[in-house]
């Protein structure tokens, strides 16, 4: 037995980098080579971008950037829709001294019911109007520390409109009546859920978001005591976040305040990390964007940023911004539009805070200064502002929710898709690369050997194998005693390299040379609950998509470099080489066979059936590994399995979206498209697709 102790130290720590476990923000601790090199490939975008920033010195430079902001913001959200009647009605409301509170319902799309609040001054009209978007309350805009802010503007002679977001207050998206409490915790969780549904489609979760608020300022301009040309917007958290996206999509705004979001990616990769669905956008530091352009976008209008020093998204990164978006403001004139206010406290819409939003929206959207004190302020009951009967919008009204609206667009969507016009399988397997954002391949990659043994059955090799420079992943090759050509087969698990060690023993037994591997971000359970909240998983798939790249398909691309390396060993017989892949491990294999037509055949076991069964579900987990953005635009997996035609194919036991087994029938509808290939070739029987691989259930 030969063996190479640190060389063993770095295979034995790349596996368990790889394995990781559920993080939540602040406790995701860097180290594994996958994140470095992640890490490298986003330094050269931010530094990039950086130095594009600093040479605006001119306010047609300056205007320049504004139009490609605003562009790349509506492209990345998915574009928007058409605006339709807004059937907006006041279901009730209450006075209190000094203004009163009206219970709003409008719908920003058909049957896509908004819930708010207007609160309105006692005095003469027009007002000037603040809408109020919430952070990731459960009860959104009705929460205490929500209405002091908002009920801290009436009472300075705003018009403030609160609305819920979607997922949060009386927009729960997965509400149970029989038990009175959502399916999905709301919030964050909600988001996330629907968000992984919306990149599918090539949209976003922050479309939805985006879209209330101008359909919300839509609203405001049809109400007589409301000044349209003094309208600003005002948020903290994941109200923060949406306030900033307005500043760029509507520019009817006058005045933003954005709180307790702004910062810098630089100093948020690390720690926190990448937060919920509509705070990550595929492309957005590979674009050359940053947090500061949200507020160069709205210059040289009124706009500040309001800090925590002990906040999660870190104070440094949001000093740095201030610095960088007050010179950009400079070069227009207007360096006093940027505003910054930090305090020493930790996240949220607190009193200081609050004060600050106060005297900035005094002063330019009331021409006066304002020392900003809050008055004496009591809270409503959460309950006194439901503008739904229920409490709920499903319970008393049913309409659409985000899923539902992204399944119609899928389904209108996928007939069109561009797979379903290609007859040429090299334009498909191109459109199929492009898609996933493979790098290119060339020769051999290299492999270090980290310990050899060999006992009477054969030998067994583990390896490090550079399948890019500087990105290395652990894999052990197993080849049978004997002396002549193998056959072989490829061998990768979600679950890890140490998973189904009896399957890939028995396939060494039966005379067949295995190399078992685990691509990037893989190996040992990724997160041990079913949420993907900020796992392991979820983390390395968004900073992967904000520098341009998708999880699933640096994973192709490791198995596809596994194939090359494997070709070159001359006890394996190149020709006869297949892949087996065991749940996401399946969706992987299946698109190496499609892309390197020298596999000889593909087993898919275990794996998700399509992404339409992703979008279809009410639910899902952990499907954001294998999730690549506007995917159902061009291609679905069964498209994908259809490129494997004319060799053997093996699809067994597929599962839905939450992991439940598929019965064969659903099974063979949904690979209908493949079926076709295979009889065109004249080989059906080759596809073979069984529901457990006569194991009796996985």
């Amino acid at each position: 037995m030969k063996q190479h102790p640190l060389l063993t130290l770095i295979f034995v720590a790349i596996c368990a980098a790889a394995a990781g476990n559920l993080l939540v923000p602040g406790s995701y601790q860097p180290g594994d080579e996958l994140y470095r090199h992640l890490t490298a490939q986003a330094k050269q975008h931010w530094n990039a971008r950086r130095s594009k920033v600093s040479a605006l010195t001119t306010p047609s430079e300056v205007q320049a950037r504004q139009k490609f902001i605003r562009e790349w913001m509506t492209r990345a959200v998915g574009g928007f829709p058409e605006k339709t009647p807004l059937n907006a009605r006041i279901t009730g409301g209450f006075a209190r001294d000094g203004y009163r509170v009206e219970h709003l319902i409008f719908e920003s799309q058909p049957q896509f019911y908004v819930t708010a609040n207007v609160y309105v001054p006692a005095g003469r009209a027009p007002f000037p109007a603040v809408l109020g978007v919430a952070g990731h309350s459960v009860t959104g805009k009705a929460i205490d520390t929500y209405q002091y802010a908002w009920i801290g503007l009436v009472k300075r002679g705003f018009l403030v409109i609160a609305i819920d977001p979607p997922g949060q207050g009386e927009r729960s998206e997965y509400f149970d009546a029989a038990t009175g409490k959502s399916t999905v915790p709301i919030g964050t969780r909600q988001h996330s859920m629907a968000g992984t549904q919306c990149l599918l489609t090539g949209t976003t979760f922050a479309r939805y978001e985006a879209w209330d608020g101008i359909r919300a300022v839509d609203y405001l301009l049809t109400r007589g005591d409301v000044d349209a040309k003094r309208i600003g917007v005002a948020g903290n958290s994941g109200g923060g976040t949406q306030s900033a996206y307005l500043a760029v999509l509507e520019p009817r705004l006058a005045a933003a305040v954005v709180s307790c979001y702004m910062t810098d990616w630089e100093q948020l990769w690390e720690k926190p990390g990448p937060q919920d669905a509509e705070q990550n956008f595929p492309e957005f530091l590979s674009s050359g964007l940053n947090f500061g352009d949200f507020m160069i976008a709205f210059a040289p209008k009124p706009i500040t940023m309001l800090t925590a020093i002990r906040d999660y998204f870190p104070i440094a990164g949001g000093r740095a911004t201030h610095a960088e978006v007050k010179r950009v403001f400079g070069v227009l004139g207007a360096a006093e539009h940027a505003g910054y206010f930090e305090h020493d406290d930790n996240h949220g819409w607190h009193q200081p805070r609050r004060e600050a939003t106060y005297r900035w929206l005094t002063k330019y959207l009331q021409g006066k200064d304002d020392d900003g004190r809050e008055p004496a302020i009591t809270p409503e009951p959460e309950a006194n502002l439901n503008a739904t009967k229920t409490g709920q919008v499903v319970t008393s009204f049913g309409g659409e929710t985000v899923r539902s609206i992204n399944l119609k667009l899928a389904e209108r969507m996928y007939p069109e898709r561009q797979a379903a016009k290609i007859s040429d399988p090299e334009k498909l397997r191109r459109l199929i690369a492009n898609t996933l954002k493979l790098p290119s391949r060339a020769g051999t990659p290299p492999a270090i050997v980290v310990d050899t043994e060999s006992d009477a059955r054969g030998s067994t090799t583990k390896y490090l194998l550079e399948t890019e420079p500087g990105l290395r992943i652990p894999m052990t090759l197993t080849i049978p005693a004997g002396g002549t050509r193998r056959a072989a087969m490829l061998y990768l698990s979600s679950a890890g390299l140490s998973a189904d060690r009896e399957r890939i023993d028995a396939m060494v037994t039966s005379g067949t040379a295995v190399l078992a591997f685990d691509p990037r971000g893989w190996g040992g359970d990724a997160s041990s609950t079913n949420s993907e909240e900020y796992s392991t998983e979820w983390q390395l798939s968004q900073r992967a998509l904000l520098i341009g790249r998708r999880l699933v398909g640096m994973q192709v691309h490791d198995a596809l470099r596994a194939f090359d390396y494997i070709t070159q060993r001359p006890e394996i017989d190149p020709q006869k080489i297949g892949i087996t892949g065991d749940g996401q491990g399946g969706v992987v294999a299946l698109f190496a066979g499609a892309l390197e037509p020298r596999i000889a055949s593909v087993t898919a076991e275990g794996s998700v059936a399509s992404y339409m069964t992703i979008v279809r579900a009410e639910t899902h987990a952990r499907m954001i590994g294998v999730v690549v953005p506007g995917v159902l635009r061009e291609f679905d997996l069964p498209d994908v399995a259809g490129m494997v035609a004319p060799r053997p194919l093996n699809l067994i036991s597929l599962r839905d979206a939450a992991g439940n087994r598929l019965p064969r029938e659903t099974v063979e509808r949904e690979y209908a498209f493949a079926r076709m290939r295979y009889e065109k070739t004249r080989k059906a029987q080759l596809l073979r697709i069984d529901d457990d691989g006569g194991k009796g259930g996985r």
